[in-house]
């Protein structure tokens, strides 16, 4: 059974040992194993990570649009809410489903997890 890569894993949400079972239940609710290969997602834990990247992705986006209408078209404010609320909604909602998969899948690939002393 050879490991799928990264991107594929990550863009589709599945196991990173196999590419086949699920990695969430439902949209951002991690699996407690693997439905094919049985691996144990119990070892996964992105935090705040996702969240965190998203915040900044989508403010970077969502300010330099807001910026670059405002200074070319000057439209009223009403304007500016009607257009960047919803894109910051769909941005977030679109990406945080995605980033917390490419964390979870790269914690598994790098075998990252809690720092441990040895004697």
């Amino acid at each position: 059974m050879s490991e799928p890569g990264v991107s594929h894993a990550a863009l589709r949400a599945l196991c990173p040992r196999c590419g086949q079972g699920k990695l969430f239940n439902g949209y951002l609710e991690v699996a407690p194993r693997c439905t094919h290969c049985g691996l144990d997602y119990a070892m996964f834990d992105a935090g705040d990570g996702p969240a965190v990247f998203v915040i900044l992705i989508v403010g970077a986006i969502v300010c330099a649009g807001a910026l670059y209408v405002e200074f070319t078209y000057r439209p009223p404010y009403w304007v500016h809410a009607v257009l960047w609320i919803p894109i910051t909604a769909i941005l977030t909602f679109g990406l945080l489903r995605l980033v917390k998969s490419l964390l979870l899948v790269l914690q598994y690939k790098n075998r990252a997890g809690e720092g441990r002393l040895t004697d």
